[in-house]
């Protein structure tokens, strides 16, 4: 008896803690609310003047997200919602509260004038972590800043401006080219091409994957890294759904990778141990850091951290490999459907009268310039991007039925910025935002409209070693041939992973120089 009176004793006071847990959650949120009201009302803040879900919680923007990526239209999409709903406007989709916007005072703010009211959000973090740990583009706060301070010297002019770099590679690159006016897609050939520089650069060591005849191991190598990346943009755009997307060769895929860089991270360690102890140097090693610059051995001099090397490198890898590799096969798509913008280009070309391109002749070249920003504009590599709120805070405008208001932005609450879509605004570009002109970048001054390479605290560190490498890719490629022959029927195919680029690749054919 004494057990059961004991046992009835109980349920009342289980019922009390439970009440007690429901009152302190709602008064929580009681109280969480009026903050925010509060906040909000002392800002002058309104909300968009359109709030879309397509269905209950969201789950039919949850589902056209979801399938406009296999179809080759998910940036499409989100500029038709634009078109439709405005330039900022607040969404749910299933489980996240989000503001879409491409304001550029919107963008400008969550990227700049408020950066520390913003992070990349725990989707990203999560989708990049197993491929690249902590290294610098999955990474908030104290661990985002020490990354940059770590990545940023080795970033310099004086680091990109060594053109000889990129020699080699673009000589292989254009052996492969056929002079006999047969189909080639580049595509493949620019993947290959910047991931043996982007090695070289890192390691001090290509991959060699341009020659059939080298180590398979760089082949291998770029076979998973490829997977893993895929994988990896997919968890992202999914957002909370990310965690269950699955590729059965995905975990072999980040081990490879993995596998493949500590292999050179470790040889490096080695190496700068035995430098700061006054043990015998590798001699070949010691010429080869002495008469260039090599990123892994100078990141060795900061850290000596196996795994943090290791992130970094990966990180930097993906932005020196995919973003050039994708600007460069959009450029030679574009140019293969515009003859006059090839025979422009080429005619500067050739005032350096067959001579290797400095950086400094890069970067005098105008018209070069402007086909560069044009196709970025037109075809950003990375279109997309996702900002989370870690305290309360708003944007400029957006709000209130004019969007001249204030819009509160909650804490845990998204921004979402299609730079896409920012890039073919009417109002910034003219009527003609569809249409490739490098010509309007003569006068074009676009300031936050125009964000190929982010912007901000976290503006891309590597942009001006994409361009130099894309633009001297370009000119050695036209002082090698003199026309351009498209040779795919297909129209532009949307192929967005962690970058953009054409689902079809870039198949042309090219005509050689006659001497």
């Amino acid at each position: 008896m004494a057990q059961v009176s004991f046992s009835l004793l109980q349920v009342p006071l289980y019922g009390l803690v439970a009440g007690a847990v429901v009152i302190t959650w709602s008064l929580a949120k009681i109280v969480r609310t009026f903050q925010r009201w509060k906040y909000a009302r002392e800002n002058g803040c309104q909300p968009p003047a359109r709030f879309v879900s397509h269905g209950l919680f969201g789950i039919g923007m949850g589902i056209e997200l979801a399938k406009s990526g296999p179809e080759h239209r998910f940036l499409e999409l989100l500029r038709g919602w634009h078109q439709s709903y405005g330039t900022t406007f607040r969404a749910k989709i299933a489980n996240r509260n989000i503001i879409f916007t491409v304001d550029p005072q919107n963008i400008q703010t969550v990227l700049a004038l408020k950066f520390k009211d913003f992070g990349v959000g725990s989707a990203r973090v999560d989708a990049l972590r197993p491929l690249m740990g902590k290294g610098i583009f999955g990474v908030d706060g104290p661990e985002w800043e020490h990354s940059r301070a770590l990545l940023r010297p080795n970033f310099s002019r004086t680091r990109i401006n060594d053109t000889e770099l990129y020699e080699n590679h673009v000589t292989e690159l254009i052996e492969q080219i056929p002079r006999d006016g047969s189909t080639i897609d580049l595509r493949p050939l620019f993947l290959k091409g910047t991931l043996d520089t982007a090695t070289e650069f890192l390691f001090g060591e290509s991959a060699h994957s341009l020659r059939t005849e080298g180590s398979s191991a760089g082949a291998e190598f770029a076979k998973a890294f490829d997977v893993a990346q895929y994988v990896s943009s997919m968890r992202f755009r999914l957002g909370l759904f990310g965690r269950f997307y699955r590729r059965k060769e995905y975990n072999k895929a980040v081990r490879d990778t993995r596998a493949y860089v500590e292999r050179f991270v470790q040889k490096t360690i080695d190496y700068r141990v035995a430098a700061n102890n006054g043990r015998e140097l590798d001699q070949d090693i010691k010429r080869l850091t002495e008469s260039r610059y090599v990123f892994s051995y100078e990141l060795s001099k900061q850290t000596l951290d196996k795994t943090n090397i290791t992130d970094q490198i990966l990180s930097i890898m993906f932005a020196g490999r995919d973003t050039t590799a994708s600007l460069l096969s959009i450029v030679f798509f574009i140019l293969a459907r515009h003859p006059d913008v090839w025979n422009k280009l080429r005619n500067e070309v050739l005032t350096l009268d067959g001579r290797k391109p400095s950086f400094d002749d890069l970067k005098s070249m105008t018209y070069l310039t402007w086909v560069l920003n044009e196709t970025l504009r037109m075809y950003p590599i990375a279109p997309f991007n996702v900002r989370e709120a870690n305290r309360d805070t708003y944007l400029p405008v957006g709000g209130g039925p004019d969007g001249k208001s204030p819009v509160h932005v909650p804490k845990g609450h998204e921004v979402i910025y299609t730079v896409y879509t920012m890039h073919r605004e009417n109002d910034v570009y003219g009527p003609d935002p569809d249409e490739f002109r490098p010509e309007r970048w003569e006068k074009l001054r676009p300031g936050w409209a125009y964000l190929p390479f982010n912007g901000g605290p976290r503006i891309c560190i590597g942009q001006q070693f994409a361009l130099t490498e894309a633009g001297y890719t370009i000119t050695r490629i036209m002082q090698q041939f003199e026309s351009i022959e498209n040779r795919d029927p297909n129209p532009w195919t949307e192929d967005f992973g962690l970058t953009l680029s054409n689902a079809n690749g870039t198949k042309v054919a090219l005509t050689p120089v006659q001497n």
